[in-house]
């Protein structure tokens, strides 16, 4: 550790402590309510500015006030948040360690890693509670924060005991399972920004960068998408546009490579740039980010049902067609198919349907991947030499464009037998003006915050290390270590 970050990271740990010193009376007083509460069937109050809990449907019975998990429902939840958090680690950690120069590989595979533990303690410290449960239009409220209270109806004799209930994103399923299941989303998130600032950004700022991110920019946008009384939510009668994502086109990719974007312009361009190191790493990465994604979109129906069903398969359609349609392009553009391109369209194709996967139909995906295919090569090369950015791992050009691509054009193929909601080609044209709305808020929005993070962050410790340091290698001068 270098002398130039020590302080950063006692600053960052001491905040930490502080953050946890704040909450623990709110916690230790609620959870004491909890222990105390009377046991039998009446349920507690909801806190202060919650909304009460509707009724759900558990296993098929009609209940007022306790929902049942249902064991075929958690396991498939369970299996689904395992995957997805492989898709970060060691998934993305490798297709972004095998595509940087040898020097830097420890500092991008590090970048994952560390990312999963920050924004896990940030998760159980008020960001679940802040992006999933009932608050205001635009943020959630606190009544999860540290997770209080949040364990599923035991019963013992027949006899629910007052302990708490299932959000009511996810009835079926346990809340501790729900939450974790969202914990990887978030984590997965904000390691991808890290692909547009590798190979020269400090690793202290990227902390205080990707922890400040994860507070005031990822949880709003996923309480606007998917918090129980979010502004966009489709499943809220009364949010003002419906928009349709049903696993992250805005709220992860868009939100993703937009912020990435922003830093990348923050920092500048690498002093020197070299070919991938590693193109087996980055072909591992990207089978491991492939399997994952079944958990990734088919785990969002959040129950082992027929939605799942259609998720997986048109997930793994619009997959195979965007790597094989970037192939042919690049084929034809440049003489020769490459590993590393035929992997970044297999990853462009999961953005893409990542929104869709719900809602359309294995049709739709086909046409999905072929746009997938096209949109974002040009993103990787030709958009990226006109304007002259250095998005080091295209994350812009893959997740911003292909999450915006897949979000506008479910809007075109939703099927209103699959997810409900109808698209233009059922005559709801409308729906496409609803989803280019949540695309240019979420895009607007990032925008600004974003750039105002990385400047407090640039005015207090620096986003990016000296020239000697780059010049050198981040992995001996930031962590001293080297791959041999």
């Amino acid at each position: 550790m270098t002398s130039n970050n020590r302080p950063a990271l006692v600053a960052l740990a001491a905040a930490l402590v502080l953050a946890l010193a704040l909450c623990l009376p709110a916690f230790h007083s609620s959870y004491a309510q909890a222990q105390t509460a009377p046991a039998g069937n009446a349920v507690s109050a909801p806190a202060a500015g919650a909304p009460a809990a509707a009724p759900q449907a558990c296993d098929g019975v009609k209940v007022t006030e306790n929902c049942t998990p249902n064991s075929g429902d958690t396991a498939w939840m369970l299996t689904s948040m395992a995957i997805v958090l492989m898709m970060t680690i060691p998934g993305l950690a490798l297709f972004y360690g095998g595509m940087v120069r040898k020097k830097n590989v420890g500092d991008t595979v590090m970048t994952s890693f560390a990312i999963t533990c920050l924004v896990s303690i940030l998760w159980f410290f008020f960001t679940y509670s802040m992006a999933f449960r009932g608050g205001t239009p635009f943020i959630g409220g606190f009544d999860r924060a540290f997770l209080q209270n949040i364990v599923s109806n035991t019963f013992k004799a027949g006899v629910a005991q007052n302990i708490g209930t299932p959000n009511p994103l996810a009835p079926t399923i346990p809340e501790t399972v729900y939450s974790m299941f969202q914990l990887t989303f978030a984590i997965i998130t904000a390691a991808l920004v890290a692909g547009s600032i590798a190979e020269r950004m400090k690793f202290s700022a990227m902390l205080w960068f990707i922890g400040l991110w994860a507070i005031f920019v990822y949880a709003p946008v996923a309480h606007w998408v998917w918090g129980p009384d979010g502004i966009f939510n489709s499943a809220n009668p009364d949010a003002k546009f419906h928009v349709l994502d049903f696993a992250g086109g805005t709220v992860v990719h868009v939100n993703s490579g937009t912020a990435g974007l922003m830093a990348a312009l923050m920092l500048g361009k690498r002093k020197d740039m070299g070919p991938p190191h590693n193109m087996v790493l980055t072909l591992i990465g990207a089978s491991l980010l492939w399997v994952g994604w079944f958990g990734f979109n088919a785990g969002s129906a959040v129950s082992a049902g027929m939605q799942a069903g259609m998720a997986m398969a048109v997930t793994h359609i619009a997959t195979a067609t965007a790597g094989f349609t970037w192939m042919l392009v690049e084929w034809q553009r440049r003489g020769k198919p490459t590993v590393v391109g035929i992997c970044s369209g297999a990853v462009a194709g999961l953005v893409a349907i990542t929104p869709a996967s719900g809602f359309v139909g294995p049709a739709g995906a086909f046409c999905i991947g072929i746009a997938a295919g096209i949109i974002c090569y040009w993103g990787c090369t030709g958009l990226k030499r006109y304007f002259g950015y250095d998005d080091a791992l295209d994350t812009f050009g893959v997740h911003a464009l292909g999450g915006a691509a897949g979000a506008i054009l479910t809007g075109v193929f939703a099927v209103a037998a699959y997810g409900g909601t109808a698209g233009a080609l059922e005559g709801n044209v409308g729906q496409i003006l609803n989803q280019c709305v949540g695309v240019a808020t979420v895009f607007v929005y990032d925008v600004i915050v974003t750039l105002i993070i990385l400047k407090l962050v640039d005015m207090t410790i620096g986003l990016r290390v000296s020239e000697d340091i780059e010049r050198g290698g981040l992995d001996l001068a930031l962590h001293g270590e080297t791959v041999q």
